[in-house]
């Protein structure tokens, strides 16, 4: 599995909790308005982690990142990945999509990446731990 990473500043003139709304409302649910494809076929995974700053615990200090959120997209294979992004770039929704990242992001130019993940052990028993999702109602 691998997983992309997007790292994504948020317009000067809208708040946090604006973005966050406008994100989770409107942009992440774009494709479906337009009538396309699933914009991320085969995703196993799509996360958005906003930012909050916190004191760095050594300094005391406050650094903010640059960035606003993290989004995180899984993929079983590279070619999940690749079909999904050429998939993005269709010229008929292309267009669409850049206008719409623009009433969120400061700019249509983010950091994207793929990133390998290592685990270490933690906790008492000094285990990896396992994320198992809970859903309401099971």
């Amino acid at each position: 599995m691998i997983k992309q990473v997007v790292f994504l500043k948020k317009r000067a003139d809208i708040s946090m909790e604006q973005f966050i709304d406008y994100y989770e409302t409107q942009h992440s649910q774009l494709a479906k308005r337009m009538g396309a494809k699933p914009s991320l076929p085969n995703a196993q995974r799509y996360v958005r982690r906003y930012v909050t700053v916190e004191k760095n615990p050594l300094t005391g200090e406050m650094i903010h990142p640059g960035y606003d959120c993290i989004m995180e997209i899984w993929w079983n294979t590279r070619a999940d990945y690749e079909a999904a992004m050429q998939g993005l770039g269709n010229p008929e929704f292309l267009q669409a999509r850049k206008d719409d990242e623009l009433k969120l992001f400061a700019s249509n130019s983010n950091p994207v990446c793929i990133v390998e993940e290592h685990d270490s052990p933690v906790g008492p028993n000094n285990q990896i731990p396992r994320c198992v999702p809970t859903f309401e109602g099971s």
